[in-house]
């Protein structure tokens, strides 16, 4: 079976399992937007007697993302960053849509924000799926890289749930993902300006000089 006939048919029989899959698969090097795995298992949970459960979806998607992003950062670790060039650079890599450019920006991404950067990186759509590769090739502690990954991954999760199960009642299922890329665009942007305001607000109360004491 083809790859693209089996995520077909993964997405016609969305189950818990299937999404955990799917969304291994979108956090791991292939390409794979979760934009039409969650919104659409969030989408049927809200029908009535649905197998569904919202809650137990945004769970799954995130120990999904989990898997993908492990992939990417013990890959990268192991490999090192010439072999990391190399594949980006190789005409497999060029079909993944991976190209050294999109690892450089990745690793800049990382560089600038440090450990926290994995958690931002999970919210910008051009750098999600590799953010775990420089975290890998840095060798960041893996329960630091799991802490901060399982929280940009949840949080992203559970924008796109929200979305789809708040669609169920107004927007017919055929018009549900040109829904979903619109609001997931804009409040996908909105959650990084408040991610970087959060933590540049961190940062400045950690380097304000504090008072002597009287």
């Amino acid at each position: 079976m083809e790859s693209a006939a089996f995520i077909q048919w993964c997405l016609a029989h969305l189950n818990y399992w299937t999404i955990t899959l799917l969304m291994a698969i979108e956090s791991s090097f292939i390409p794979f937007p979760s934009e039409v795995v969650v919104p659409p298992a969030a989408y049927r949970a809200a029908a009535p007697g649905s197998e569904l459960n919202v809650f137990l979806i945004i769970l799954f998607a995130t120990l999904g993302a989990n898997i993908g992003a492990i992939v990417n950062y013990f890959l990268a670790r192991w490999l090192g960053r010439p072999i990391v060039y190399s594949f980006a650079n190789s005409r497999f890599g060029h079909m993944c849509l991976i190209d050294e450019q999109k690892v450089q920006r990745a690793e800049r991404y990382f560089d600038e924000h440090g450990a926290i950067g994995t958690f931002i990186g999970r919210l910008v759509p051009a750098v999600r799926q590799l953010i775990s590769i420089p975290a890998g090739l840095a060798r960041m502690s893996l329960s630091r890289f799991l802490l901060f990954t399982t929280l940009g991954a949840g949080l992203w999760n559970t924008v796109l749930a929200v979305i789809g199960y708040s669609l169920a009642a107004v927007v017919p299922e055929d018009e549900l993902m040109a829904r979903v890329n619109t609001y997931s665009h804009e409040i996908g942007y909105g959650m990084i300006v408040i991610a970087i305001s959060i933590v540049a607000y961190l940062i400045y109360k950690a380097m304000r000089p504090t008072s002597p004491r009287a």
